[in-house]
């Protein structure tokens, strides 16, 4: 089924290309990445490709410019190289956060880098819990977001009262996923009333729901400096919940993040925060109120059905969360 596939797994993905590579039994390729003097970036595949399916797995992480670089001339090598298929799995998409132009001479980074990609040689392109959906219209090629957030969710409510559960939306730009996990947990809803005066401050308004006495399920898809993070744990805490959890797929952890969830941590405003390895520095974070959800199983079954014939992939994703669902409410 998988013949003549191969994995490559880029800089902000080796763990998981590995150990996605050892559950499929194939060797992730080699390949060597060098830096010239000045700075410019060289990606060699060491094997050949040439008629071959490639799966090539990268996380725009830290130092973000110097990742999507090196997977756009590693996208170049695999094209000249003639391979046959080139698919890229995207397990952190940076820059998805300027989708749109909101104010006058801003760019629209998120397009440009689907241009990028997609002219670097990609043939199709799949992204997990992508910051904003409409970046599926910036691709001229096969695009798929996967929600995966939900795989944590049995690790973040296996402690808490099922029956006083209430899942929280961060801001507006997450009800539609905190409306998901809410009806399939059934359990209530609360949206904090949430504005950015400037990039990275935020303030919470109000609470729209009840939380008095819950056990409260703050719902994202990821942590930057976590500045909101911590201070809708501190509001909600503050008008009556029980506890304050956490769950969010990409652990970005920008500047003082760590430091203010420890705090939060301290001051008991955050109980537990689940968190996946879609961005690999996440292993850094030793605490013993943090649970990491691995998602190379998953990842596995992505693989599988890609280079099947007459699989779905929605279909994949929404049995797996059907299962992660019915886990966690028994």
């Amino acid at each position: 089924m998988l013949e003549n596939v191969k994995i490559l797994g880029l800089s902000g993905a080796k763990k998981i290309a590995k150990t996605v590579g050892e559950k499929l039994k194939i060797k992730p390729m080699r390949v060597t990445i060098s830096n010239f003097a000045d700075g410019e970036i060289l990606v060699r595949p060491e094997e050949p490709v040439r008629n071959q399916k490639i799966f090539v797995i990268q996380s725009l992480t830290k130092p973000v410019n110097e990742s999507l670089m090196e997977l756009l001339v590693c996208l170049d090598a695999l094209k000249r190289a003639n391979a046959r298929e080139i698919v890229v799995l995207l397990t952190y998409y940076a820059y998805a956060r300027q989708d749109r132009k909101a104010s006058g001479r801003e760019p629209i980074s998120a397009k440009l880098v689907a241009s990028l990609i997609e002219k670097a040689g990609a043939n199709h392109v799949i992204t997990l819990d992508v910051h904003c959906d409409q970046i599926q219209g910036f691709f001229e090629i096969p695009f798929d977001t996967l929600r995966i957030g939900n795989l944590g969710v049995s690790e973040a409510i296996k402690t808490l009262n099922k029956n006083k559960l209430c899942v929280v939306s961060p801001d507006y730009g997450c009800v539609k996923r905190a409306r998901e996990f809410a009806k399939k947990l059934n359990c209530e809803l609360a949206i904090l009333d949430k504005r950015r005066p400037k990039p990275n401050v935020a303030e919470i308004l109000n609470i729209l729901g009840d939380v008095k006495g819950k056990d409260c399920l703050i719902i994202d898809d990821m942590i930057d400096t976590a500045g909101t993070i911590c201070l809708a744990a501190k509001a909600i805490k503050n008008a009556g919940a029980r506890t304050v959890n956490v769950i969010a797929t990409h652990a970005i952890l920008s500047g003082q993040a760590k430091e203010r969830i420890t705090q939060s941590f301290k001051e008991g405003s955050i109980n537990h925060l689940v968190i996946s390895n879609t961005i690999p520095t996440v292993y850094d974070f030793k605490d013993k109120h943090v649970t990491v959800f691995d998602i190379s199983k998953f990842v596995v079954g992505v693989i599988k059905v890609i280079f099947s014939k007459n699989l779905s992939l929605s279909k994949y994703a929404n049995n797996w969360a059907e299962k992660t669902y019915k886990k966690a409410k028994n």
